[in-house]
């Protein structure tokens, strides 16, 4: 994976993390409002899917884009295809 896109990914998940941690806090009070921990989660789902994105993107420039020139194309669709598969 380019180094730009794991520092990418990381950043993206210390996000989703600060999210959960937080869900938690809120979770462990008793007058937690429901709609609140909702918008969290939806938070850290949307921190989660551009992480995704950005591992996605990183491996389509990274080995399928160059995946002709190494004459791999057949792996390449298959490994592609099994990417595709933990997308939501």
């Amino acid at each position: 994976m380019p180094a730009d896109a794991r520092k990418r990914a990381r950043h993206r998940l210390s996000i989703a993390r600060g999210h959960l941690e937080s869900i938690v806090k809120m979770l462990e009070k008793e007058d937690v409002y429901c709609v609140d921990v909702l918008r969290q989660i939806k938070a850290v789902q949307g921190a989660l899917s551009g992480a995704s994105d950005v591992v996605l993107r990183g491996h389509l420039e990274a080995h399928v884009a160059t995946a002709a020139e190494r004459g791999d194309t057949v792996e390449i669709v298959e490994e592609l295809m099994e990417a595709l598969r933990y997308r939501s």
